[in-house]
């Protein structure tokens, strides 16, 4: 009990102390029109309120990756917690930050395009390919996981039998018309309810291990074991944790999300509470999961069971209708459904708006809306034929690959402006030889390398990316006739 608090304590406290310094480096400008005024369109760039705004991009950010994720997280044992906390204060929330606002400096720019202002043209053709995929997997993560849970429901509580491929073909459909309509109708309508739902629904699932007296909330679990990789499976926790939970501790999915939210944002002010604090949002309810994973079923091994038989879904299911009763986990179940289907309709609608910059075509009519978005539709179809299991792992390294991505941008950035870089850098630093240690050493995505070998050659090779992205940008500021180099609104700062 006292460690999971202590962890909550963490995470608020890093929204208030750690985020309010993120803010500060980057420097807000009160005074600057933000997109959402600026190129309104009544389709994508839509002023509205704050809170609304920070429930919609919860909910866009928060798939089913801050619970699946964790609960297979949980197999390390309660360090995982750890993760989650020290992840999302000083990585995920300055990743999160830095894709909402340099978006917003940017006109509501997505990220290929800021990406490539500050890294230069190959790395934006990089990351339109590699945000285009990812935004794919999403979207057929998004897509299978929900399907499957929610036909276990129906199937589970009611007369009522229906098939996979027939909840598949209801949630694409929804999805194609929550990709085309505009923001406000049905995103800024009715999400910010069903954040609500799921805030509450995360918090009565705590509370309910808190009172159960059949469950003790980390009880069984002493604080010598809090740094040990308690894996049933033999897994390493180095590098493949900072895999398994992306998604409430740092997720490049987020980077495709934050412009949507950028184009709506009604002041720069509000960046820290919308961008920082859903990702201290999403670290909340990884926490929860986590937590749950590890009280509920009791052991590390009684979990993986639970796991090998039926998957996370199952854990949820057998998690919220064992704590809260039928009523009570119907709700908690659909809270957790409603998750990956809120942020796979917008990774869709990212999908549709990266091509749209890329080929120049303006979205106001509902003519090019669905020229962009049902090419995408169809490919998702497609992918929703294949394992599950297998989706899932290359979502996870190109997940982290795209924050990654992100995370040398928001570096780049800060270095032209000769602005505390190594917010951005060290974190940059670290998922840069998590994910090429990953690719090299896993045997089933990557090269199957040793491992002292992969961390070896991830080492030097985030060495040679440091030195090269910091020598780049100090030379490539931006710099007027007179020498002087100058803000995001072309003033001049200080002198070369």
């Amino acid at each position: 009990m006292l460690w999971f608090l202590f962890c909550l304590a963490l995470l608020l406290g890093g929204y208030f102390i750690y985020g309010r310094f993120v803010e500060k480096v980057f420097g807000i400008k009160n005074h600057r029109t933000t997109p959402a005024y600026e190129k309104h369109d009544g389709v994508d760039y839509v002023a509205m309120s704050t809170p609304k705004v920070y429930l919609v991009q919860l909910l866009n950010i928060a798939g089913v990756g801050p619970i699946f994720g964790p609960i297979m997280g949980a197999l390390y044992g309660p360090a995982a917690m750890l993760w989650i906390v020290f992840g999302c204060i000083f990585a995920g929330g300055v990743h999160d930050y830095f894709s909402g606002m340099l978006s917003v400096r940017n006109g509501g720019a997505s990220v290929p395009s800021i990406t490539g202002k500050y890294l230069g043209n190959n790395a934006k053709h990089f990351m339109n390919i590699f945000a285009l995929v990812l935004l794919l997997l999403v979207g057929v993560v998004f897509v299978s996981a929900p399907a499957g849970m929610l036909t276990n429901l129906i199937n589970e509580q009611t007369n009522i039998t229906v098939s996979l491929m027939s909840m598949v073909a209801i949630i694409f459909a929804y999805y194609i018309v929550a990709t085309i309509v505009p923001v406000d109708k049905i995103i800024g309508r009715f999400y910010p309810f069903f954040g609500a739902l799921l805030i509450f629904m995360s918090v009565g699932l705590i509370a309910a291990v808190v009172f159960s007296s059949d469950h003790t909330l980390l009880g069984d679990y002493e604080m010598s074991q809090m740094f040990t990789n308690m894996n049933p499976n033999d897994l390493p926790l180095w590098p493949a944790l900072f895999i398994t939970i992306a998604c409430g501790a740092i997720s490049g999915f987020h980077a495709t999300q934050s412009p949507l939210m950028a184009r709506c944002l009604e002041n720069e002010g509000n960046g820290r509470f919308v961008f920082y604090g859903a990702m201290i949002g999403e670290g909340v309810i990884a926490l929860i999961w986590c937590a749950i994973a590890l009280s509920f079923f009791g052991s590390v091994g009684s979990l993986s069971d639970a796991i090998v038989t039926g998957g996370p879904g199952a854990v949820v299911y057998g998690a919220s209708f064992g704590l809260l009763g039928v009523f009570g986990g119907i709700l908690a179940f659909l809270g957790v459904v409603i998750l990956p289907i809120t942020s796979g309709d917008t990774a869709f609608r990212s999908s549709r708006l990266i091509l749209a910059e890329y080929f120049n075509m303006e979205q106001k009519t509902m003519r090019n809306r669905l020229f962009m978005a049902l090419p995408l539709f169809l490919l998702g179809a497609i992918l929703t034929q294949v394992d599950f299991g297998i989706i899932w792992r290359y979502f996870g390294f190109a997940n982290q690959t795209t924050a990654v991505m992100m995370l040398w941008t928001a570096t780049a950035y800060l270095v032209r402006h000769n602005k505390f870089h190594w917010i951005s850098t060290v974190p940059a630093m670290f998922m840069t030889t998590v994910v090429i240690t990953f690719i090299l050493n896993n045997a089933t995505l990557g090269f199957g390398l040793a491992m002292h070998t992969s961390t070896i050659i991830g080492v030097l090779a985030m060495v040679t990316i440091t030195v090269y992205v910091i020598h780049k940008s100090k030379n490539t500021q931006f710099i007027n006739e007179q020498g002087e180099r100058l803000d995001d609104d072309g003033i001049a700062v200080q002198k070369s």
